[in-house]
């Protein structure tokens, strides 16, 4: 039976409307204004390929989003597009047989740089013009709503808990892949390919994250806590390449984003502070005092969200020497504070997963900071590292994510930390 697709996109005053008629999974009628060529007749994947002005594009899109879907093809592959030069090459490299796909997610609309992120409706319009350039299809998944509710929300509640949450961890590692590959098997695409800077590679008869080639943009650490089932469909096709290797090969393509700056993290605080973020967000500022490790009270804090271990910008006392932040009490609403002498912790408990069987690894427990050599206890819900020399700043709620050598073999977020 046929059925009718409805969607639209508005910019300031300009508006457009498509209305498509679609039976099984063919275009039988269409009133789509602004695009290149008649939809009428064209599959609902053809019709994704399909160029035209901006709006009557979006419109398009936001039709066919919901329902486009695709018989099983060998050499079909979903290729994750941000609208930047990664995903642009990764996508080139994937051919024909391509269909890129991008997530709307949610943004702050009070942030400043909303247009830099990697999901903004920019970022749609560009992946979507990459696509077409190369005569592919592109679709758009809005997800905004989900997003905020899943990785937004949780962000805000992990600072009110007490935590130091990261969230892109969550996004990229559960949430986006989550998407991607159930856009995959909806388009009958043998593969995911996307642009991030890691490897798949088989270990124990189990497909696993390891470290990209080039060492500054390797984004193994964001992708640890990927389900390994998922792996065994998924390729990181720059994971051999540096950034600069990539350029040069956007360029020689001519593709139009070799030039493109990179997208910001965090890409939902839209370029703002996530001190002010958090405030919009309803979290309320509870004064306390800042006190050492004997109790002494040094000065008062304004939220104890405001601070993290290891900072020391922000904490007011007078002293004769920098204090850092050593931890949170919030049963009695105190900032511990001491020199940075006292920071180094040596033992970790996080609740995760181990991959593989391991008693020595190289533990990283925050996406800047250097790997630490440090022996594993599993646990019931996770695993304990008793690392071999003190580590600066580890915080509860970041992700400590393990290696054994370039291979990801375990992850899990952060829950108590000791000295």
């Amino acid at each position: 039976m046929p059925h009718e697709l409805i969607g639209d996109s508005a910019r300031g005053e300009a508006y457009a409307l498509a209305r498509l008629v679609v039976e099984s999974d063919r275009i039988v009628e269409a009133d789509a204004p602004g695009m290149s060529r008649p939809l009428a007749g064209l599959t609902l994947l053809e019709a994704a390929a399909v160029p035209g002005e901006t709006l009557a594009a979006d419109a398009v899109a936001n039709a066919l989003a919901p329902v486009v879907r695709a018989a099983p093809r060998p050499g079909r592959i979903a290729v994750a597009m941000s609208g930047g030069v990664d995903s642009a090459v990764a996508l080139h490299r994937a051919g024909k047989g391509a269909v890129g796909v991008t997530l709307r997610l949610w943004l702050d609309p009070a942030g400043p740089t909303a247009e830099r992120a990697c999901c903004s409706p920019d970022a749609v319009i560009r992946a979507r013009e990459t696509c077409h350039a190369l005569g592919l299809p592109h679709v758009t998944l809005d997800l905004r709503e989900e997003f905020r509710q899943t990785v937004v929300q949780a962000f805000v509640d992990g600072y009110a808990g007490g935590l130091t949450p990261n969230p892109c961890m969550r996004c990229n590692g559960a949430f986006r892949f989550d998407a991607l590959t159930e856009f995959t098997e909806r388009i009958g695409a043998d593969a995911l390919w996307t642009g991030h800077y890691a490897r798949v590679v088989r270990r124990n008869g189990m497909h696993l994250v390891a470290r990209g080639v080039d060492a500054w943009k390797d984004q193994s650490y964001m992708l640890a806590t990927v389900d390994p089932a998922l792996l065994d469909r998924v390729a990181f096709p720059l994971g051999s390449e540096t950034k600069a290797d990539v350029r040069r090969e956007a360029e020689g393509a001519g593709l139009a984003a070799a030039r493109r700056p990179e997208s910001q993290e965090a890409c939902f605080l839209a370029g703002d502070d996530y001190r002010n973020f958090l405030t919009r967000s309803g979290l309320e500022s509870s004064p306390g005092d800042i006190v050492d490790e004997t109790g002494t009270v040094l000065g008062h804090h304004d939220g104890l969200w405001r601070f993290t271990p290891g900072q020391r910008r922000g904490v007011r006392v007078v002293s004769n020497e920098p204090l850092h932040v050593l931890r949170s009490d919030r049963e009695s609403n105190t900032l511990v504070v001491g020199p940075r002498s006292a920071l180094g912790a040596r033992h970790v408990t996080a609740c995760g997963r181990l991959y593989d069987s391991v008693g020595e690894v190289d533990a990283k427990l925050r996406y800047r900071s250097p790997a630490v050599a440090a022996g594993v206890t599993p646990t019931e819900d996770g695993f304990e590292l008793e690392l071999r020399a003190p580590v600066d700043a580890v915080a509860p709620g970041q992700v400590a994510v393990l290696y054994d050598g370039d291979v990801v073999v375990g992850a899990g977020m952060i829950e108590r930390v000791a000295g």
